[in-house]
């Protein structure tokens, strides 16, 4: 007797869902109910509507109910929203909303894929105002591009700086919109550490972007929005993207139980309290295999996998399900900014011992053109040399090398896997010691205890306390940009002006990139100085670390002029 099979969400988890059950089982009757007037269109796409990218909004529905019918034998029901679950009775109670009829249907097995709602705060003041969007389906990026067309806006205020808010800012802003970024937090995109955010908000300020951090949306009034400090910002059009929360409803009515952090609760192949209900995507909790404890990750790539697990044990498929890791990437204008695992904060937080690298080697070899720098930032686990996380931002192919990290930690990599890593190369696509193999060397060097760093976001410090610093690039170089209390000894110079640098007191080293100053601590350390220290990032990492701040506080440079070449 063939399966009945319900599937509530018509997105990434719903739709996945609905096309593995297909392909397992042809004579199954397969139906898909989704609230909203489309089915299996492109989330992550939305942003890229307003700046044409994406020119025509019907280009981000992938497949209509007919082509679901056609080529699946799938049944898509759209504008039909699930309003109760009677599980002791296996059916779900249907409500046409173009009709307003409600009917009910038997189900053998019912999987959930609902999504998240934007959150939209009701202690703001005038958050239910007619220029207030969030962007979540296809409906929502028309109307706002619509309101913004109809009604020439120029002004518009996003509040939230994670994936989506900083998507549409660049959007709205390459649509020639002046844009307020307003984000609560003291950075934006949260899966980066401070120091590497920093970069990013260079590059948001250089575009334009009027970027506010530490403060958040009071108020939103008739062309402006009020925040916290009392600042009034002019704002003709608010797009509200502080985050999501899970679409838990039908779940908590229907008596399933629910995680610690809001989501609903799954086992191992993500079957809910109930042995006929299966929840995949955004509405549900996942565990982390770095942390070893439960969070909510509302990413695509995720909720694909765990539709095809669910369809696959509803089948008596085997599924091997070990956490998630949490690896994602975006663009912000002329950066690609990636990451995967834990950062540092998340590290601290889970009380996990660990130690970073952070280095800026070229992405391909230098006489290439189109050859960048790129910031890496590699968190490993102190002292078993485990891969935690990685963070990249650059020009070139921040994805790819993350991505070579989101497999190592997958495998249970360590320090020592990754200096071996044997990877692709020609001048054209990376260098032959590839950003991550240099990564794992200064990481092994440091766990191996050759050398001590010291981090950017310590610089500023040690100028202000006139901490002895060298600064080893050549003459021409240290004339462009130094730290204020540098002493500039080249590396070219340092045997023969060994007798400048003083024995009894720390020593500070930086250049251009680490491998300079990689080589005078070593150097230093053979001639017998007991304390020296390598400034990680070197000179552009803390020229990146330091530009955004200045420009905002007006606080006095601790460089005498910013070098970003």
């Amino acid at each position: 007797m063939s399966k009945r099979i319900l599937v509530v969400g018509g997105v990434a988890g719903g739709a996945s869902v609905a096309a593995r059950a297909r392909r397992l089982d042809e004579s199954a009757e397969v139906i898909i109910f989704e609230r909203g007037p489309h089915v299996s269109f492109s989330n992550c796409a939305l942003p890229y509507h307003l700046s044409g990218i994406v020119e025509n909004s019907d280009h981000l529905v992938l497949m209509s109910p007919h082509e679901f019918k056609t080529k699946y034998k799938i049944e898509a029901r759209v504008n039909s929203e699930v309003i109760k679950i009677k599980k002791d009775e296996k059916t779900v109670v249907v409500k046409n909303l173009e009709t307003g009829e409600e009917y009910e249907e038997k189900y053998d097995k019912l999987f959930l894929s609902p999504g998240a709602n934007p959150i939209l705060p009701k202690s703001i003041e005038g958050i239910d105002r007619d220029n207030v969007f969030t962007v979540r389906n296809v409906q929502d990026i028309r109307k706002l591009n619509n309101y913004i067309v109809e009604n020439n806006i120029q002004k518009i205020a996003v509040v939230g700086a994670g994936f989506i808010g900083v998507e549409v800012t660049e959007n709205l802003h390459m649509a020639g919109k002046n844009i307020s970024l307003i984000e609560a937090a003291d950075q934006v995109m949260a899966p980066f550490d401070y120091d590497m955010a920093q970069i990013l908000h260079k590059e948001l300020f250089d575009k334009g972007i009027n970027l506010i951090l530490n403060d958040a949306v009071k108020k939103i009034g008739e062309g402006y929005v009020e925040l916290n400090s009392a600042k009034k910002v002019d704002a003709e059009a608010v797009v509200m993207a502080i985050g999501v929360y899970p679409e838990t409803k039908l779940a908590v009515d229907a008596g399933l139980e629910i995680g610690e952090t809001g989501g609903i609760k799954v086992d191992h192949n993500y079957l809910t309290s109930d042995k006929d209900i299966y929840a995949v995507g955004d509405a549900i909790e996942v565990y982390s295999s770095l942390t070893q404890s439960k969070m909510r990750l509302p990413l695509a790539g995720p909720a694909q996998r765990q539709a095809r697990a669910a369809a696959d044990h509803m089948y008596n498929m085997p599924h091997s399900n070990k956490g998630v890791i949490g690896s994602s990437v975006v663009q912000i204008f002329d950066l690609n900014a990636a990451a995967t695992g834990i950062n540092e904060k998340a590290a601290q937080k889970a009380g996990i011992p660990y130690d970073f690298v952070y280095i800026i080697p070229g992405d391909k070899v230098g006489l290439m053109p189109n050859s960048n720098p790129l910031h890496f930032k590699l968190i490993y686990e102190y002292p078993t040399g485990r891969i935690l996380g990685a963070q990249a931002i650059g020009k070139g192919n921040a994805d790819k090398r993350v991505d070579v990290i989101a497999t190592l930690i997958r495998m249970g990599g360590t320090l020592e896997d990754l200096k071996e890593l044997e990877l692709c190369y020609a001048p054209l696509f990376g260098t032959a010691k590839d950003v991550v193999n240099h990564a794992a060397l200064v990481g092994l060097n440091l766990l191996y205890g050759q050398f001590e760093q010291v981090p950017v976001t310590r610089v500023r410090e040690l100028v202000e306390n006139d901490a002895f610093i060298v600064d080893v690039r050549e003459k021409g170089e240290f004339a462009a940009g130094h730290l204020k209390n540098a002493v500039n000894i080249p590396l070219s110079e340092l045997r023969d002006r060994v007798n400048e640098i003083p024995k009894d007191r720390p020593v500070y080293l930086h250049c251009r990139s680490s491998q300079r100053s990689y080589n005078a601590v070593m150097a230093l350390q053979h001639m017998g100085y007991q304390n020296v220290c390598n400034i990680s990032g070197s000179f552009l990492g803390i020229c990146c670390y330091e530009y955004f701040q200045d420009q905002l506080t007006g606080r006095e440079k601790i460089v005498t002029e910013y070098n970003f070449n």
